[in-house]
């Protein structure tokens, strides 16, 4: 077999896999990833695995695979990464975002940094590590799943439910949303490593109130009602609820800044962290954001019912005091039920697979300091855990400073350096060795 190089093969893996439209648009309507799981597989099987794909519906396609370390007694890790991305609108963006295109020293397109960028640095290690004959040290189990970006009906939440046994002694896992580059200066740089993720709550808000002509009085109008109830869901300023993973970030990042940091004013430190302010201040407390509204069919007739939908995100150990709040607001006359909830997640920042992932990132960048933060989203390891593993976000990339990574999740012009991806490779690799 060819020795592969993982340096070389994963920009254009990355570039590939973009290429592959996989949009989901949560209705079950796309394309699926059908076709980003048949180059998944082929890619590993060119390394002598037998990889998997596993159809939960008609084109929505999960790859599975395990790869067999030096000692299979030892409990298994899982490396995770979905193979579906947001929609998009083409005009929006600089390159298109289906291009692939390798331009500026980045690889540009839908997925380039939310994930198939961590999935074509997972490719890529493998795919050396096994053409040199390099097993890892316990067992690797690789998904690569649908439907993350719908909530994982179609992927990780099937998976855990119908195909348990394939992830057999996993305890451990590593997935997205971490592990990447911010800039204290020339010399230092915090990578941020996923250790807890809010908790979702997409609600259905009704009102029922007097169906009637437009031009008379009515006192129990549903769309007054809901209105009301919305702008009130929508104003209401959450308290800071400071858990412990964001405490832990704010504290390390504080001193690495050389400032001092008052946990009774965390969003005095939040207001220092520029870009990535957006993302860590949503985890200082919970959040509802209303998102749609309809109601009626005609300007001169007032609808019996009108419905509004409520994006919810509550911290780990806040989920009753959320809904608890979130009811008070919405008054005796408007009901919810959800579209879609799961589990809030929190771990400690410790053991031998943070030490493993902290000395891989010093290894390439001795300016590196790894630091846990809460993710104000959520990720596949949600349907995971449920089998029992602890888990990260740990997508190891050393970032220009003027680059707003986070700002580019789900946004137009997303893109990675390729530099950065190389990177990554390389940490991955070393941190497969020590894990």
């Amino acid at each position: 077999m060819t020795t592969l190089k993982g340096e070389d093969e994963v920009a254009g893996l990355c570039r590939d896999l973009i290429r592959i439209d996989s949009t989901n648009a949560g209705d079950n309507s796309g394309p699926g990833e059908r076709a980003a799981a048949e180059y998944v597989a082929e890619k590993l099987a060119e390394v002598g695995l037998e990889p998997r794909i596993l159809e939960s519906d008609s084109r929505r396609a999960n790859v599975v695979v395990r790869v067999e370390g030096e000692d299979s007694s030892r409990e298994a890790l899982l490396l995770h990464g979905h193979l579906d991305v947001v929609p998009f609108d083409a005009d929006d963006w600089t390159l298109h975002p289906l291009s692939g295109e390798v331009a500026d020293g980045c690889v540009w397109g839908r997925g380039a940094v939310d994930m198939k960028n961590m999935d074509a640095m997972i490719l890529a290690v493998v795919r050396q590590r096994l053409s040199e004959g390099r097993r890892p040290p316990r067992d690797v189990v690789l998904a690569f799943t649908a439907d993350e970006e719908a909530g994982g009906t179609y992927g990780a939440q099937w998976l855990a439910a119908e195909h348990k046994d394939l992830f057999e002694g996993c305890t451990e896992a590593i997935g997205e949303v971490g592990g990447f580059s911010v800039s204290i200066d020339d010399a230092r740089r915090l990578y941020l490593i996923e250790a807890a993720e809010k908790g979702i709550a997409w609600m259905r808000l009704t009102a029922t109130g007097r169906a009637g002509h437009g031009s008379m009085l009515n006192a129990e109008n549903a769309v007054t009602e809901l209105a009301e109830a919305v702008g009130r869901v929508g104003r209401y300023q959450w308290p800071v609820r400071l858990t412990r993973t964001v405490e832990n970030f704010l504290t390390e990042t504080s001193r690495a800044l050389g400032i001092d940091f008052d946990p009774n004013d965390p969003e005095a430190t939040v207001a220092k962290l520029g870009p990535l302010a957006r993302m860590i201040g949503a985890t200082l407390r919970n959040t509802a954001n209303p998102t749609m509204l309809q109601a009626g069919y005609k300007a001169n007739v007032i609808p019996q019912t009108a419905t509004a939908h409520v994006d919810g995100r509550f911290l780990p150990g806040y989920e009753e005091e959320f809904f608890q709040t979130l009811d008070e607001l919405l008054g005796p006359n408007v009901t919810r039920e959800f579209v879609y909830h799961d589990i809030a997640l929190e771990t400690g920042f410790d053991g031998s697979l943070v030490r493993a992932m902290a000395d891989a990132l010093v290894a390439e960048d001795p300016g590196a300091l790894a630091v846990p933060y809460t993710l104000s989203g959520g990720t596949d390891l949600k349907a995971f855990s449920t089998l029992g593993m602890r888990g990260f976000g740990f997508a190891p990339l050393r970032l220009p400073a003027d680059l707003d990574f986070s700002g580019m999740f789900h946004g137009v012009d997303e893109r990675v350096p390729v530099d950065s991806l190389q990177f990554g490779v390389r940490v991955l690799d070393r941190f497969l060795d020590a894990c």
